[in-house]
């Protein structure tokens, strides 16, 4: 054949490099297939990733907590509590993930009776075994007992936490007799449901996810909380503690009155129409009437007006709870007699406390 005539299959040379090319082509594929199979079952078999830990606290470390930055746990009892010796073993992630507290919160108190310690441990393994409103009153009970301002503090954060989930959520719990189902009967308002329980509206309406009072339909069936809610001040700790009936709920920050404009000690009670929402306000001594968008305005989101019952209290009138423009002076005596909240916790206190019912006192 002459030289330069055209081959239709090329030459063999040509044919050999290509057969290469195919082959390295078919080893890069079938190597990158075996790479996926074999990542996808490792990713199958890692166990999946273990829940966010809850640090190990000491009684030391322990303060009373904002409202806002509680979270579920359980106070634990250490083994020194129960004449046993300490364990070896760090606690587990179940336990910690459950919010347990390795704090010897008993032991480590030189006030606390074997009463007190006995309803902690009790406490302790009824919250273990799932029985939310058993631990609720054991705390509850161990906190009418004579013990250190620490060991109160650390139950009563205890009991905040545990509120949580009995209280602010959806669930009704086994056994609890202060939140119940009420099923809607055709006619009836949220309103008339709320006076009927003695608590706001609101309240029912937050823990029930209700956008609006008229979305309330014939036949649903809600949560209902059994009111009313009271508040016990100390002026001494700047702290508002909140109860359902007799049960401790949470504790806030206070602000109160400047020395010689003191909040009067005694027994008050919520005023049943001075609830309201940034009201307008005229400075007593002053008489400058402020609306609530002037730039000044000092009354912060909520004015909840209080009539005095009992001791100095008795008879004044003028005093209330209301949220503030300076947060900064929250835990400082800075009011003209009034009582300060955080904007945000006093429209959690305007949710619970119910006019005309919910009493307020007010201690050194």
């Amino acid at each position: 054949m002459a030289k330069g005539r055209y081959r239709p299959y090329g030459t063999s040379r040509g044919g050999n490099r290509r057969n290469r090319l195919i082959a390295i082509v078919l080893m890069v594929l079938i190597a990158g297939m075996v790479v996926s199979i074999q990542l996808r079952k490792k990713k199958a078999s890692s166990p999946p990733p273990a829940p966010e830990e809850i640090p190990v606290v000491s009684l030391s470390e322990i303060t009373p907590v904002p409202a806002e930055s509680a979270q579920a746990g359980a106070l634990e009892v250490s083994p020194a509590d129960k004449g046993e010796a300490e364990p070896s073993v760090s606690p587990s992630s179940e336990e910690k993930s459950a919010g347990s507290l390795s704090a010897e919160a008993a032991a480590a108190d030189a006030s606390a009776s074997p009463e007190v310690r006995a309803l902690i441990e009790q406490a302790v393994e009824a919250r273990k075994a799932g029985k939310i409103i058993r631990s609720r009153d054991l705390l509850n009970e161990a906190l009418k007992m004579p013990m250190s301002e620490v060991l109160r503090d650390e139950i009563k954060r205890q009991l905040s936490l545990l509120a949580e989930r009995w209280l602010f959520s959806r669930e009704v719990l086994e056994g609890d007799t202060l939140t119940v189902w009420y099923q809607v009967k055709p006619g009836d308002l949220l309103v008339k449901i709320s006076n009927q329980y003695k608590v706001p509206h609101e309240i029912l309406m937050q823990i029930n996810h209700i956008s609006k009072p008229e979305a309330l339909q014939a036949g649903q069936t809600i949560k209902v909380i059994r009111g009313p809610f009271h508040a016990v001040i100390s002026r001494s700790r700047f702290t508002l503690d909140l109860y359902l009936q007799e049960q401790y709920i949470k504790t806030y920050k206070i602000g109160l009155g400047i020395p010689g404009r003191d909040t009067p000690t005694g027994l008050w009670r919520v005023k049943a129409n001075d609830k309201l929402i940034r009201p307008t306000w005229t400075d007593p001594d002053t008489g400058r009437r402020y609306a609530a968008d002037d730039p000044d305005y000092p009354l912060g989101s909520r004015w909840i007006g209080l009539e005095g019952l009992e001791g100095e209290a008795m008879g004044r009138t003028g005093f209330a709870i209301h949220g503030t423009k300076e947060p900064e002076t929250i835990g400082t005596r800075s009011s003209r007699g009034c009582i300060r909240l955080f904007n945000g916790d006093v429209i959690e206190l305007y949710n619970l406390l119910y006019g005309g019912q919910s009493l307020v006192r007010v201690e050194d």
